[in-house]
């Protein structure tokens, strides 16, 4: 007598088999729940909280953003001779254009204050003879600065209008509130571009995958609502974490990758069940206990990979982490309960809409020839191609070792935007006094002799810097003598070694003899150059402690799943080979100026030093995608009775067509972020749509199977016994399912190619 239990079907497919039976339950519950998620939304409203830069650098941030400090955005106007011999002492039309400057911007006194001229201030004349070629006009944006972005174009205006009486001379505005007003539209327009773009891109290939509108439409509506979904529910933890414009970009763009990849695994199995000659109700139990289990495993390794950002401690990424994560667990819980409920709701009319002469009728056993016939010639000779393989994306990734982290400042925005130009003859005219260092003092008695004595001091100590500290020192004094702010220009650029070097001797150095030796007072250094290297400086303290926890869990996380110490080594050996042949490619094109005349940007000799840490996160967690869906093909073959060496050829060949679909639509959207105007977004877009790119068609066409070739069977753990032995025999039952010949194909079947 056989007293053997029936296997439990696992969670997954109990629960999306709940979904197919209680298929109005599923559908309509998933839509009130998007509905609850924009109306606390709404309700709750999104906190703007300010990100602060980490270290000392942060600490001054904290005091700046106070009620009592209102520090206006500082602006400059040029004024400034076109041909060599004019200068300010020799040609009256400039000294006219200064006085004709500084009353314009006297005539709208809401919007500039604060006036400072050669005219009372001798040293806004640059150096060289007969007083130099450079006049410099400074102001502060009245108002509340808050508000600069705007307040400022009065001022704008004005000074335009005495440039258009002057053509003969270079009269240029430009300053914290010009530059915000111009990164700001900028951003917002590439922002929109690639929101508009990248749903009509998607919507068209997957007209393409799967040749019928219905069959089209519900990645995109799985994908959209999630989106919708997680951007209403950052409401919630915008109240403690900075959640901003560019967060909301992400995780639109990470839930539209995800929420397609998913729709199209699952889909995709479905219609190929159904076309095998399973029933609607058969089909989706199969895909539950297929693709259904690979979107989870996949799911929590791309939130494993995320949730590293965390370690990091900078505001900016744990707010990042926290959308993106939110949005792929929404990805995931409606792949699990709104797709099977759809799916069983629609049944045949899934593959309604047929678009004319997109898509080609598929049997159930249909194999990819050309990835078939490539997994195979790797199989057989797997040292030789993996070998070839592996030294190829190993070049690529070369290059990466001379990677240099570098913030683009005004290099973020193109070189043809007027402030940008402004900005840079600014700082070729006055080095260092555009983005100065702000010393942000604190403590008792800031408006006595010492204090006042000290920055005396700080001023003689400029010689001894021997460049490093340079004039004019100044200084404000806010809320009723709480906060003084010493503003101190800086060699270099701002985000140059020569900043940095200067910024570590006005910290080390200048400011310990100085403000250092006053009792009852604290000051940190704020500014461009601060934020920057302490940013760096964090980032370069807690790198390895993310690798170390996204590695590790995922290696714990892809073990359990596949019950294989070796799959998890192979997987994340393969995903940091073509991590690190995307950074190559970066700093080959991005760094060393490779194609900037075709992507329309200028090399600055580095790359962003945020990017290089959140795409590693991001490409990890999306390239587990295709391996965790590859694998349990793989896998499911392998439980079926087939040999390790078949199980890879014919899971390579059959999931070949989802995952080129999947990759080709991923690739597209990236590829947008390459046509935007700011480098960190172009950066960004190329790195990703290549990194994909190399997974999707080197990894997972030859490393992969040449890998698993060479691990043979030890790659696969052996057949269990006992209640493992139970579940083995339920994975198995389900795997002979999917692997019954066809029997009949469905009129009007359209699989995905």
């Amino acid at each position: 007598m056989n007293t053997t239990q029936p296997a439990r079907a696992p969670i997954v497919e109990r629960v999306a088999g709940w979904s197919a039976r209680h298929r109005k339950t599923a559908v309509f519950g998933w839509l009130l729940l998007v509905v609850a998620a924009v109306v606390i939304g709404q309700r709750l409203g999104t906190d703007n909280l300010n990100s602060y830069d980490p270290g000392q650098a942060g600490q001054a941030e904290r005091v700046l953003n106070r009620p009592v400090v209102q520090q206006p955005d500082s602006e400059s106007v040029l004024v400034q001779g076109r041909v060599a011999g004019q200068t300010y002492g020799n040609d009256p039309e400039i000294r006219e254009a200064v006085r004709q400057v500084v009353a314009a911007l006297r005539a709208v006194p809401k919007a500039a204050a604060g006036i400072q001229s050669p005219l009372t201030r001798p040293g806004l004349v640059s150096a060289g003879p007969g007083g130099g070629r450079s006049a410099l006009v400074t102001f502060n944006v009245a108002g509340n600065p808050g508000n600069d972005d705007q307040a400022v174009v009065p001022a704008m205006n004005a000074v335009a209008a005495v440039a258009a009486h002057h053509p003969g001379l270079k009269i240029e505005e430009a300053g914290g509130a010009s530059l915000d007003r111009a990164t700001g539209s900028i951003t917002s327009q590439d922002f929109r571009k690639a929101e508009v773009t990248s749903v009509p891109v998607s919507l068209v290939l997957l007209l393409v995958v799967f040749g019928a509108l219905i069959a089209a439409g519900i990645p995109l509506l799985l994908a959209g609502t999630a989106v919708i979904s997680a951007i209403s529910l950052m409401a919630i933890p915008s109240r403690w974490l900075p959640i901003g414009q560019t967060t909301s970009s992400i995780v639109l763009l990470v839930g539209m990758a995800v929420g397609i990849d998913y729709s199209l695994f699952y889909l995709r199995r479905v219609r190929e069940e159904r076309a095998a000659g399973h029933d609607t109700a058969e089909a989706l139990r199969i895909a539950a206990h297929t693709s259904g289990r690979a979107i989870v495993v996949s799911g929590l390794t791309v939130m494993i990979a995320l949730a590293g950002l965390f370690l990091t401690g900078i505001d900016v990424f744990s707010g990042v982490a926290v959308g993106t994560i939110m949005v792929v667990g929404v990805a995931v819980l409606g792949s699990l309960t709104f797709l099977p409920g759809i799916l069983s709701m629609l049944g045949k009319w899934t593959d309604r809409g047929r678009i004319p002469f997109l898509g080609r009728r598929r049997t159930a056993a249909h194999e990819s020839r050309f990835w078939g016939m490539l997994a195979r010639a790797v199989v057989r000779r797997p040292l030789i191609w993996g070998g070839v393989a592996a030294a190829v994306l190993l070049t690529l990734a070369a290059p990466a070792l001379s990677l240099n982290l570098e913030d683009a400042g005004i290099h973020s925005l193109p070189a043809n935007v007027p402030v940008v130009r402004s900005l840079m003859d600014i700082s070729q005219a006055f080095p260092g006094g555009p983005e100065p260092a702000e010393v942000v003092v604190t403590g008792s008695d800031l408006g006595g002799k010492q204090v006042s004595e000290a920055v005396a001091a700080l001023n003689r100590e400029v010689a001894a810097t021997h460049g490093a500290i340079r004039e004019p020192i100044s200084t404000a004094m806010f809320g009723n003598d709480q906060v003084l702010v010493v503003s101190v220009p800086l060699a270099g650029s701002g985000t140059d070694a020569t900043s940095n070097s200067a910024l570590a001797t006005l910290r080390t150095q200048a400011l310990p003899a100085t403000l250092g030796k006053v009792p009852g007072i604290s000051y940190a250094v704020a500014g461009l150059t601060a934020g920057n290297h302490d940013f760096d400086a964090q980032l370069a303290k807690t790198v390895p402690w993310v690798f170390v926890f996204v590695l590790g869990l995922a290696f714990l996380l892809l073990m359990r799943a596949f019950r294989s110490v070796y799959i998890p080594a192979l997987s994340i050996c393969l995903n940091l080979l073509s991590v690190g042949a995307s950074y190559g490619l970066m700093v080959l094109i991005f760094q060393d100026g490779h194609l900037q005349g075709l992507l329309g940007f200028t090399a600055y000799g580095g790359i962003t030093t945020w990017l290089p840490l959140f795409m590693f996160v991001l490409l990890f967690g999306l390239s587990m995608d295709y391996h965790v869906f590859i694998l349990s093909r793989i896998r499911e073959l392998r439980v079926g009775g087939a040999s390790a060496r078949a199980a890879v050829t014919d899971g390579i060949a059959r999931s070949a067509g989802v995952v080129t679909s999947a990759a080709v639509i991923m690739v597209a959207v990236f590829s947008i972020f390459a046509t935007l105007s700011l480098i960190e977004f172009k950066m960004f877009g190329v790195a990703m749509a290549v990194a994909v790119l190399i997974d999707a068609t080197i990894v997972r066409g030859v490393l992969l199977p040449a890998g698993l070739a060479l691990l043979g069977e030890r790659a696969w753990p052996q057949r269990a016994r006992g209640p493992r032995g139970h579940r083995r025999a339920r994975h198995a039952e389900v795997a002979q399912a999917a692997a019954a010949p066809v029997t009949s194909e469905v009129p009007g079947m359209s699989t995905i190619r």
